[in-house]
């Protein structure tokens, strides 16, 4: 519903607003079949719901309810004969898909993140993220001590990031030569991407000891891979031609992100430049998964989705200029930083 070109009624903005009120429904029924793989028991021909619940251990009745309320957001189509399929945009549930966002939904609907996002207005009044009063713990020291959660995360982040960043890789000129060094790479799967179509460089991955891989991927070769363990807030590895940071400085306040871009800045080879692979928030009302997902860091840990002006103020106080901002199709852009 939009208030421009018409005239709203109060009737109907009392309804539409209960409607988008229940909207959290429909993040309850993406989670709760993927939790259950049910997109994994569709292919290519559409399948009765009493063969889908009898494969899925679920009621049959209950199960159809529920793909119903999918149908309408294009997740599943139901034909006329109450058989169901898989649709193009709901291709992502199913676990063998490529970038599947199987996991990725489960990581983006854990309990933890409910119950933070319930006590929003509590947050708002604070002024603090909500979810270490609720759990005793920061965020990531939560999902680190905790292994079903730290599961959930760093599942859920492989395919959520994983798919959003290989669009953001198209559109970044990458340097033939050198070494890129990947601060908070995780498991290494974004600088495997970067290496596999950069034949010419050479990669860090640089992340805590509990979190890196410990082994070179299959696809690359031995000299072009090593891994650095590590805390960002106090160095990085030194004399890197390309710094990236990959979903990284949404998760710090501009005091943390300050400090760690620091880091980077005291190491950088000459001529080096410095990628951040992140949201950038757009001005406007019009809808943007950056203004969704800076709520998610409003509520969780100290961070926030940043336009490019407030991109610009980190970067200057680390002794950075931004350079260029790079869109890209999905909800990353490219931030390119340089040596002042």
């Amino acid at each position: 519903m939009s208030s421009s070109g018409g005239v709203i009624t109060p009737e109907a903005s009392t309804v539409y607003l209960i409607s988008e009120a229940h909207s959290y429904l429909k993040a309850a029924a993406l989670r709760a079949v993927a939790q259950l793989g049910v997109a994994d028991h569709l292919g290519d021909d559409p399948r009765p719901v009493e063969e889908l619940a009898e494969a899925t251990g679920t009621n049959a009745d209950f199960l159809h309810r529920v793909i119903r309320l999918l149908a309408t957001i294009d997740v599943f189509h139901q034909e006329e004969d109450g058989r169901i399929s898989l649709t193009p945009l709901g291709q992502g549930l199913r676990t063998d898909s490529p970038y599947s966002a199987r996991w990725g939904v489960v990581m983006s609907t854990m309990h933890t993140h409910w119950s933070s996002a319930f006590e929003l207005g509590d947050c708002l009044q604070t002024g603090k993220a909500s979810f270490p009063a609720l759990f005793g713990t920061r965020y990531f020291d939560y999902v680190a001590g905790n292994p079903e959660a730290g599961a959930e995360f760093h599942g859920g982040m492989g395919s959520f990031s994983g798919a959003a960043r290989r669009l953001a890789l198209d559109e970044y000129d990458f340097p033939e030569t050198g070494t890129v060094v990947d601060v908070g790479g995780g498991t290494g799967g974004f600088l495997r991407d970067i290496l596999l179509e950069n034949p010419g460089l050479r990669g860090v991955l640089f992340d805590q000891a509990h979190v890196l891989p410990g082994e070179t991927p299959q696809d690359i070769a031995s000299e072009r891979w090593s891994e650095v363990s590590g805390d960002f807030f106090e160095e990085v590895p030194a004399d890197g031609d390309l710094y990236v940071l990959s979903y990284i400085t949404h998760d710090w306040s501009d005091e943390e992100c300050v400090r760690i871009l620091r880091n980077c800045r005291k190491t950088m080879a000459p001529g080096a430049r410095i990628a951040v692979f992140d949201a950038v928030v757009e001005p406007g009302n019009q809808p943007d998964d950056a203004k969704l997902l800076d709520l998610v860091m409003m509520m969780l840990v100290s961070g926030r989705e940043r336009t490019a002006d407030e991109f610009g103020r980190i970067f200057d106080q680390a002794g950075l200029r931004l350079a260029r901002i790079l869109p890209a199709k999905g909800p990353l852009s490219v931030v390119e930083a340089v040596a002042v």
